[in-house]
């Protein structure tokens, strides 16, 4: 990732190294995946040493118009100026990172696409003819090129000091693609759906929060967004069969903090033959 600038006016002069340029966005969210970089405190000392941070108004009003080595992004896209400040954001980065569940997956605010937004703003609101907003809340990649995406929400410091590592090392960063039932079973935590009968979410939801959850009783309920091949289906039938879950239950538990994500569109399980979720990207 280190690049190098030639002097003005083509000297003789050595070229000097430049550190990579490492910059911090925030679009709808709720500023927590950026507080998880603040509260890496001595790893971020260190960072600051290898990396020239760029841009990041949570941390500092200085900043510089790029272009930007790396550039991590938060929130999701709800307003018509921020389609196009991403747009402009992704020309400027080499790199883009995508990072906690608002940015990957809609975030919680995604639930207005499974409803009118303009009814919302009319209770909410005094005057809401004085808003300007998108009636869906859409994750990153549905508008630019993503690179990488870390999930969670929030994001887990391990995983995001893996990945500037990783990015300044020049390698690609271990993130793990599995579920949270492995995590369960690396912490010694008998499956809560087989041994207590709890519904959870482990078996689609992506790893990363080391299954804090189920290691306290209390069933998965997928802050960390679709596992890789999650089968969806397959689960909220298991949670019909064998514990007398309903398909509303099933809907509520897949509408949260990554509601808009593609792989958690909820499954047909009342036998009306189409899958509800679909709906969500609806007026983009």
């Amino acid at each position: 990732m280190t690049t190098a600038t030639a002097p003005k006016g083509g000297g003789t002069e050595a070229r000097e190294a430049r550190p990579p340029r490492l910059a911090v966005w925030k679009f709808s969210s709720c500023d927590g995946c950026q507080l998880t970089l603040l509260d890496c405190e001595d790893e971020l000392l260190a960072l600051t040493e290898r990396v020239e941070v760029a841009h990041f108004l949570e941390a500092s009003s200085a900043g510089s118009e790029g272009p930007y080595d790396v550039s991590l992004v938060e929130g999701s896209i709800t307003t018509l100026e921020e389609a196009e400040r991403i747009r402009d954001i992704r020309e400027r980065s080499k790199l883009l990172v995508a990072i906690g569940a608002c940015a990957t997956a809609g975030g919680i605010q995604s639930l207005r696409n499974f409803a009118d937004v303009g009814t919302y703003a009319r209770w909410v609101y005094a005057h809401p003819e004085y808003l300007e907003t998108l009636p869906t809340a859409t994750r990153i990649a549905d508008h630019v090129t993503v690179d990488l995406e870390l999930r969670g929400c929030p994001i887990d410091k391990g995983q995001l000091l893996e990945l500037i590592g990783a990015l300044l090392g020049g390698r690609r960063p271990w993130l793990p693609g599995v579920s949270v039932c492995q995590e369960c079973k690396r912490r010694g935590t008998a499956c809560l759906m087989v041994a207590q009968g709890v519904p959870c979410l482990g078996p689609v939801t992506h790893a990363g929060c080391g299954a804090i959850c189920p290691a306290w009783g209390r069933g998965c309920y997928g802050c960390f967004g679709p596992a890789e091949s999650a089968n969806v289906a397959s689960l909220a039938r298991w949670w019909r069969d064998y514990l007398n879950v309903d398909a509303a239950t099933v809907e509520r538990a897949l509408r949260s903090f990554n509601a808009a994500a593609p792989a958690f569109a909820v499954p047909d399980v009342d036998g009306s033959g189409r899958s509800r979720g679909t709906e969500a990207g609806r007026g983009r």
